[in-house]
This record gives structure tokens, sequence and C-alpha cells, in this order.
């Protein structure tokens, strides 16, 4: 659902291409490794493993999957604590994303950032970020060193729909439209932020116009669809691309844990939860299009399922046995 008002986005040509069985079956094995990953940070946590805050992306993998299917190795991608799934989705491993969770030295920060603070050079992962609303304006640098560079690349800005009431953003949204920024703002509309519902929050609860005021213009997307996210991103990937500055995706998504480890979500029912596992579970739902479609058979479902099981599994054991960091760590890599 497009903004009427907003600056078009139509006069680019920028349709999806159609994905190839290959592509929709990496959308379903990408999806199933966060899924079975997160899983297991929580078994994790509960056992002690996992220290301070811990955040989960179930129920959300379709969104990080459909938009990095878009990025090229060049584009940046910059989030909050909710990012397990995105440095997966860039290509981290996951023994090294697992050992950060649970304090380690083979962690990609050297397990001193924990769930909520590792960076990936190498993948161009600029991290997850503690402070609210903190990675937008972070993430707009980086689309202006793109322009600086005229290298063609895309920043791409993740938020929650509670950090989409910060002012910083509001600041982001003017300063990358006044300079035509390459940069794509993808809004996680997870309907509930820390635990207080979108229609209590925010006067305007249609988050792709948040940028009408700038210029900006806005989608809303299914965030849990991976094809309609995926071809939602190549669009706006587009539009970066071809100069025409920022642009804002809205992606109505459904995370079914609570806001945290510690937060046991009584401001929903039971009932609700179950229904949107039923009903639009983006993991389940595109298992049965590839069943129909004739991509993938139960059986070969099954056995990519066991598959990922025990590549996360390995990654876990890696991390349990891999040793903490060394105490002389403390005072390196600070900057003051």
């Amino acid at each position: 659902m497009t903004d009427p008002n907003a600056a078009p986005v139509a006069d680019v040509n920028t349709a999806a291409p159609a994905p190839d069985k290959a592509t929709l079956k990496k959308f379903y094995s990408d999806m199933l490794l966060i899924r079975r990953f997160e899983e297991k940070a929580g078994q994790l946590y509960g056992m002690g493993l996992i220290g301070g805050f811990c955040h989960l992306y179930i129920g959300q993998e379709a969104v990080v999957v459909g938009m990095q299917a878009n990025a090229e190795p060049r584009d940046q991608v910059i989030t909050a604590y909710r990012d397990h799934g995105h440095m997966l989705a860039c290509g981290m491993d996951p023994k090294g994303v697992m050992a950060e969770l649970t304090g380690r030295a083979a962690g990609y920060s050297k397990g001193k950032g924990g769930s909520m603070h590792m960076f990936s050079k190498e993948k161009s992962f600029f991290g997850g970020h503690g402070i609210v609303g903190a990675q937008v304006p972070l993430g707009t640098g980086l689309a202006f060193a793109d322009k600086y560079r005229g290298d063609g690349a895309v920043s791409f800005t993740y938020m929650g729909e509670g950090a989409a009431n910060q002012g910083q953003v509001y600041e982001s949204f003017n300063m990358a439209k006044l300079w035509l920024l390459p940069v794509v703002y993808v809004i996680e509309n997870n309907q509930y932020a820390m635990g207080t519902s979108v229609e209590r929050a925010s006067a305007e609860t249609r988050f792709f116009r948040r940028g009408k005021s700038f210029n900006v213009p806005g989608e809303e997307v299914d965030g849990m669809d991976v094809e309609a996210v995926y071809a939602a991103g190549h669009k706006a990937a587009a539009w970066c691309r071809a100069g025409n500055g920022p642009i804002i995706l809205e992606m109505k998504t459904y995370r079914y844990r609570g806001h945290s480890m510690s937060d046991p979500a009584k401001y929903r029912t039971r009932e609700e939860v179950q229904s949107m596992r039923e009903r639009r579970d983006p993991i389940e739902h595109f298992a049965q299009k590839l069943i129909e479609r004739g991509i993938l058979k139960d059986e070969e479902l099954k056995a990519l399922d066991k598959q990922t099981r025990l590549v996360i599994n390995t990654a876990a054991e890696f991390a349990i046995e891999s040793p903490e960091p060394d105490v002389s760590e403390l005072t390196t890599d600070v900057l003051a």
C-alpha cells in the first residue's frame, strides 16, 4: 500500500524478477536457520549461558530474509538490539554469533558485546544498537558515505515501530531527503514495541506515512510474506541506487515472544499469539506454498529442518566449549 501523497516510486522500472526455485529454497532455508537459532538462544538463556538482555526475532524472519535478498556486498546493514536474525541474513557464521551471545572470545565482538552489540566489518553489518532509535542517524551517516564515494551502495537501516517515534528518526528523514541519501528505512512494525500496542502509543499508526512531511515516499508491506518483502525491497533498493534519495518500508509483522526474555508479554492474549502462528506464520505458510508449487516435497522440508538443527546445535556446542575472554581484553578496543 503506497502513500498516494508521497513522492512517486513507480517512475522507476524496478519490478523484481520472479525468484527462481533456488532463490525460493534459500528464502525458506534462511528463515528456518533464523528460527532454529533463536529457539536455541532461548534455551541457552534459560540455562543461564546467555547473560544480560536477549531479544528474539521469532515470527519476523520474513522481513530480513526478503530484504537482504536484494542487498549487494557493498551495501550496509544496521539495526537495533533484536539483531540475531539480521546477522544471520547477512551471512555471518552462526558459531560466531552464538559465541558472542554466550560471551565467548570466539564471538564477533570477542565476547564483550553480547546479544545487543556485535558487528562484522567483513559482512558490512554495522551492529545492533541498544539505544532506541540510535541506529537510524548512524544508518543515515552510512548512506552519506555511500553518496560521497559514489559507489552505488545502499544503507539498509532497520528500526522498530517504537523507535519510529523518536525525534532523531525525523532529523534523519529530513537530512536524508535534503541530501538525497541512498537509505532504505525499514520499520519492523511488530505491533507492540516494548509492550504497548501501536494504537495506544502512536497518533499515526500507518508508519509508511511517517516521511510524508519530508517528501520521503513510503510503502506498507506484508512482513509475514517473504516474497512480498523481496519485491518491495527490490523496488526500494533500485529507487535509492537511481539517486532518488531515501524511502520508507513499513513491514507489518509480529513477534511471538516477549520484547525480551524477561518479558512475560501479559499485554496480549495467548489466543492472539496462537491465532497469528496458525494463520500467518512466515515459515509454515511459505513451506506450504513450496509444496503446492512442486518446488519442495514434505520429506525434503523435514530433511532440511534436520540439517538446520544440526548446524545450530553445532554452533551452540562451539559456543559452550569456547573460552571466555581473557581479563586483559577488558581494556582493548576501548575508545577512551
